[in-house]
């Protein structure tokens, strides 16, 4: 059938009714636009905050305590945001006068997204805001979080059907979930986990693994060697041992001296770069170890912040990313990965030069041409002026 050609004069037909039946409208105000049902469905998959409550804690190790979420329905949140398995939630803490955000990885399943998101916090020395989630959460404590985030998820179009999950320490807690969404059926892929560990009490979520029939989990210690594990560390030699022939996928989330040893020993394996992903790494909080640091000619700079028609100064360490001095500051910044991934953050650097580690710059081409930077990773060079969106 022959498709009929368009007219630019019936177009124009159309202008003088379409005059007409505005100005014969009703004079009433147009329905807002988040009544929408599809902008309905975008804010309950991506609401711009959830109020939270915590409704339970496990005490896992001696340092790391397991805290159940679920929505705070006095507060306006009905039903928690729908998550992947691997993603995280960024939490904000109000401590001593100023606001702070860490993201956690989600270590529920998906399907009980339905009821409540479980995450893992480990208590870090001189960490402000785990320090304060360990003293101050308690069963009934509101918590203010974002939407999950976070793109560490598998994906079957690039990821091969066999993955190797290298996890240390707390970072077993996204693996967690895939290894919960695999077992429901909500996942479908063959999971390997190497959890490596110091110590085996250190082996949190392990009774959970050993009872998964849908995943091999192999434990590796390095301070302790004892049958039934392996002891060491996740080289390659171990990674092949257990690694199917083939294509294969390797995940990785731990401390950062994991990413380094296990992204070197991963090029020995002579994996496809889109089969190598990690987790976000958090601040690079010691840059002088970045092969291209720029060494600062002064311990600390000054920063004057422009947001929403005010302007404020705070003082920034050499070496410290940008973010942290900002939310010292009280400045309410925008985050959610500071890692400098996700972009959230995004700032315009009106005047002054920065240092952003190459091996954690996560801006597009045009955010380095134009003048922004991810304060997250960004460390000042001199004294500098940004303007930072308003917090959500």
């Amino acid at each position: 059938m022959k498709k009929p050609k368009l007219s630019l004069l019936n177009f124009l037909k159309i202008v003088p009714d379409r005059v007409e039946k505005i100005e014969n409208a009703p004079d009433k105000e147009p329905k807002p636009s988040s009544s929408y049902k599809a902008n309905e469905l975008a804010a309950s998959l991506h609401p711009a905050v959830q109020y939270l409550t915590v409704s339970a804690i496990t005490k896992l190790s001696d340092d790391v305590k397991l805290f159940r979420l679920t929505p705070g329905k006095a507060a306006g949140t009905k039903r928690l945001a729908p998550f992947g398995a691997g993603q995280y939630i960024s939490v904000t803490v109000n401590a001593g006068g100023c606001t702070y955000s860490r993201p956690y990885s989600i270590a529920s399943s998906p399907l009980e997204a339905a009821e409540f998101y479980e995450i893992a916090v480990k208590r870090v020395k001189d960490g402000i805001v785990s320090n304060y989630i360990h003293e101050n959460w308690t069963v009934g404590t509101a918590v203010t979080a974002s939407d999950p985030c976070g793109e560490f998820g598998y994906e079957p179009l690039r990821d091969a059907k066999t993955v190797v999950c290298a996890a240390g320490g707390v970072g077993i807690t996204p693996f967690c979930s895939m290894a919960k969404a695999i077992n429901e059926g909500s996942e479908s892929f063959d999971m390997v986990l190497l959890y490596c560990a110091r110590k085996e009490e250190d082996l949190i979520f392990k009774s959970e693994f050993d009872a998964m029939s849908g995943v091999k989990a192999v434990y590796v210690l390095s301070d302790e060697e004892k049958p039934g594990f392996e002891h060491g560390f996740a080289d390659a030699g171990l990674i092949k041992e257990y690694a199917p022939d083939g294509d294969f996928s390797l995940f990785v989330c731990g401390p950062k001296a994991m990413y380094k040893f296990v992204g070197s020993e991963a090029k020995k394996l002579g994996l496809r770069r889109k089969f190598v992903r990690k987790e976000v790494q958090g601040e690079p909080t010691d840059p002088q170890n970045e092969p291209d640091y720029e060494l600062a000619d002064k311990e600390s700079y000054t920063v004057t912040v422009m947001q929403n028609g005010t302007v404020k100064t705070v003082v920034c360490g050499a070496d410290e990313p940008i973010l942290r001095a900002l939310e010292r500051g009280g400045v309410s910044a925008p985050s959610r990965c500071r890692s400098g991934e996700c972009g959230f953050c995004h700032s315009r650097l009106v005047s002054g030069r920065c240092y952003t580690p190459a091996s954690c710059d996560g801006r597009r081409e045009a955010d380095k041409i134009y003048g922004y930077i991810h304060p997250c990773i960004a460390f000042p060079r001199e004294d500098i002026t940004i303007e930072v969106p308003p917090a959500r």
